[in-house]
């Protein structure tokens, strides 16, 4: 599957666009629509257009870790799913409970882990932030495809 273009605006209303690269609350160097990795360095300023291609080329590493779960999705499941990949990581994503759950056909015990992933390191003590509290996706996942909840804005 691909990210649809809801998809794609969820992630990009949930990060927002920053130019200039800065340091999120969880400590780590982003810029762009939340693009992180050795490419990013202080001072680093992107245009709309090269963080859109980052955006795009980030965002294919995390559909291929939801098509790795071999699990049938619809839409808006995959589409939440490669959302919360993309902010959690990879590796947290693939280790979570909500991953296990998913695995062993317990969709609604998958959909309510999403709540549990609101909070990161700030200062070395895990915080729960409003930001990622507000985010999660567990009503798009949970929402029948016929019944899109999300807009792009």
């Amino acid at each position: 599957m691909k990210l649809s273009r809801q998809g794609l605006a969820l992630i990009k209303s949930s990060e927002g666009f920053r130019a200039k690269a800065y340091v999120c609350p969880a400590g780590v160097l982003t810029i762009g629509y939340g693009s992180t990795g050795p490419h990013v360095r202080p001072g680093l300023v992107v245009t709309e257009v090269e963080a859109n291609a980052l955006l795009a080329k980030d965002a294919a590493r995390f559909e291929k870790a939801v098509n790795a779960l071999g699990v049938k999705l619809t839409q808006n499941q995959f589409d939440a799913l490669v959302s919360l990949a993309f902010n959690i990581g990879v590796g947290n994503f693939n280790s979570s409970t909500l991953v296990r759950k998913l695995k062993v056909g317990d969709v609604s015990g998958a959909a309510a882990q999403f709540a549990v992933w609101n909070k990161a390191r700030v200062k070395g003590v895990l915080t729960a932030l409003p930001g990622l509290t507000k985010r999660r996706a567990k009503v798009l996942f949970s929402t029948p495809v016929a019944d899109r909840v999300f807009v792009a804005p």
